[in-house]
């Protein structure tokens, strides 16, 4: 081999300064020749070619983004954002999948059973999917992420926020697509929305009190006792929730329960420390 590299510009390429087209001839050189690879490494400063292997190693071993965390990134998420909706239990394959099937199932009896004024089974259901959903969103016992995110330095009222928002709108947004299934029901099949919004309201605003598990339960099990007696005392007809007078209730219990909820934001920083069911985990006590 007849020509290599100049000292000078083996400084430059060590430096990272040295430009084209002498940056390229260069980079082939040194692939082939010993001798200017040896040159290099004498006229290198060591600390940062260390330093450039270190972040070499860093760049390698950082992991690789999810699917759905690398899709919020592109979309304009922040990252720090992206990883914490990207770890929310219930937007997984697994959750999402079980909705669906649900939701299916549902449709499918209701239909079949043919009912002539409203599709009970399914109005009962659908606003609990939601409430589900935002439940499971949140708090220690179900979200294997949750101490981390506890530790985030980020306010925990937000923090809910960035859970539930993306969760209640795949909720809701899945709810709509089972009520198009309905067609021959026409508005009534609608007459889930309203209710759905004012228990997942009602269950933001009971939980810096109650904590993330109980307070959605005691709703959840609130709206079946109010199914049961609505079924007991109508004999034909309409069930009371489902009326103009029943989902104007629902949707005032929306607006109040979302007002209180705003209203109590601070309490959310310091809900883990003494709400029911906070010290649990997935495994055990924390």
């Amino acid at each position: 081999m007849t020509w290599h590299v100049a000292e000078d510009d083996l400084r430059a390429y060590g430096r990272g300064e040295l430009a084209a087209p002498m940056l390229w001839s260069a980079d082939t050189h040194l692939m082939a020749c010993a001798r200017c690879r040896g040159a290099l490494a004498e006229v290198s400063d060591p600390v940062s070619l260390d330093e450039g292997w270190e972040r070499l190693d860093a760049e390698l071993d950082v992991p690789r983004p999810a699917f759905l965390e690398s899709l919020l990134v592109r979309a304009g998420v922040a990252d720090h954002t992206a990883r914490l909706l990207a770890a929310t239990p219930v937007l997984r394959r697994s959750w999402l999948s079980a909705l669906v099937a649900v939701l299916f199932f549902t449709v499918l009896a209701t239909s079949s059973a043919g009912a002539p004024q409203s599709p009970a089974m399914f109005l009962a259901l659908a606003p609990l999917l939601p409430l589900a959903g935002v439940a499971l969103s949140y708090g220690p016992v179900l979200d294997p992420t949750y101490e981390m995110a506890v530790v985030s330095p980020m306010h925990g009222f937000r923090l809910l926020l960035i859970r539930t928002v993306p969760v209640l709108a795949v909720a809701l947004a899945l709810n709509g697509l089972a009520t198009l299934a309905l067609p021959s029901y026409g508005l009534r099949a609608l007459a889930w929305l309203l209710p759905a919004l004012a228990l997942t309201s009602t269950g933001l605003a009971l939980t810096p009190r109650l904590g993330p598990v109980l307070a959605p339960s005691l709703v959840g099990g609130s709206w079946i006792a109010v199914l049961l007696i609505a079924q007991w005392t109508t004999s034909e007809g309409t069930l009371a929730p489902y009326t103009v007078a029943g989902q104007s209730v629902a949707g005032a219990v929306a607006v109040l329960a979302a007002g209180l909820f705003y209203l109590r934001r601070d309490r959310f920083d310091s809900t883990s420390a003494h709400t029911p069911f906070a010290g649990f985990t997935g495994g055990g006590a924390a």
